[in-house]
């Protein structure tokens, strides 16, 4: 993996990027037996321009036994853009949702957050549901829409634009709640032995992937700094690869 010639990217990055790429890492390293995933040689640390500004991406990938794959993608753009990127993706013999977690956002702000835990069939495993459905709901004043492309997400997925540091500490300890119940729930899980079961879990992480991959705003930016062959191959590899 080529190593980055800067400083830390995260200390460079928005405070709540810092902090929440912190939290998962701690949440991770507390309740899952962590061990290196194997990230091509090439894209753990990329850089590349874009409009003229300085593009860097670094990734950070652990698997676990339930785990086939945690991926933390922290990106920054110039002075303008910085970018936090999570998923979680379960072994297929493992019937759990998928976490995931996105900010976007720069010197002004965050723009976007969202965070979830995406069934891999019609509904959330019942555990899911009570245990989501028993935590507080925070208040945001600025919801934001989900894409044509979000069917994925489930009833519980929380997309806001966070004002001011109430709000952004809100949306954190909400995605600690979220990564933690996982967490308990995945490690006390018992894996499937019906072939079946387990191609069903396959079929519904495969749709997840193939859903985020259609996320064009991500597709635009990386095709403007390493083209569209590269991009295709960073998505489906880095970002959404799913298990055949």
């Amino acid at each position: 993996m080529s190593q980055p010639t800067s400083p830390s990217l995260r200390s460079q990055q928005h405070p709540l990027i810092q902090q929440l790429a912190d939290c998962i890492e701690t949440v991770w390293r507390e309740y899952l037996d962590l061990s290196p995933y194997q990230v091509p040689a090439d894209l753990g640390y990329v850089e590349g321009c874009l409009e003229g500004e300085r593009l860097v991406i670094e990734n950070h990938c652990y698997q676990t036994p339930q785990f086939r794959k945690l991926h933390l993608e922290l990106a920054q753009v110039g002075n303008s853009l910085d970018i936090l990127h999570c998923v979680m993706f379960p072994r297929p013999e493992y019937a759990l949702p998928i976490f995931g977690a996105d900010l976007v956002g720069g010197r002004t702000g965050i723009g976007a957050a969202i965070a979830d835990l995406s069934p891999i069939g019609q509904a959330l495993p019942k555990t899911y549901q009570d245990g989501l459905a028993s935590l507080p709901t925070p208040v945001f004043t600025q919801p934001r829409d989900l894409p044509a492309w979000g069917d994925i997400f489930s009833e519980f997925c929380l997309f806001v634009r966070p004002v001011g540091e109430q709000e952004e500490a809100a949306f954190l300890q909400r995605v600690q709640q979220y990564l933690t119940l996982h967490c308990q729930i995945a490690v006390s899980s018992t894996p499937l032995t019906s072939q079946l079961e387990v191609a069903k879990v396959l079929t519904g992480q495969k749709y997840y992937c193939l859903k985020q991959q259609q996320n064009d705003k991500t597709r635009r930016v990386l095709e403007k700094s390493f083209g569209s062959e590269w991009t295709d191959r960073y998505m489906t590899t880095m970002l959404f690869d799913y298990a055949a």
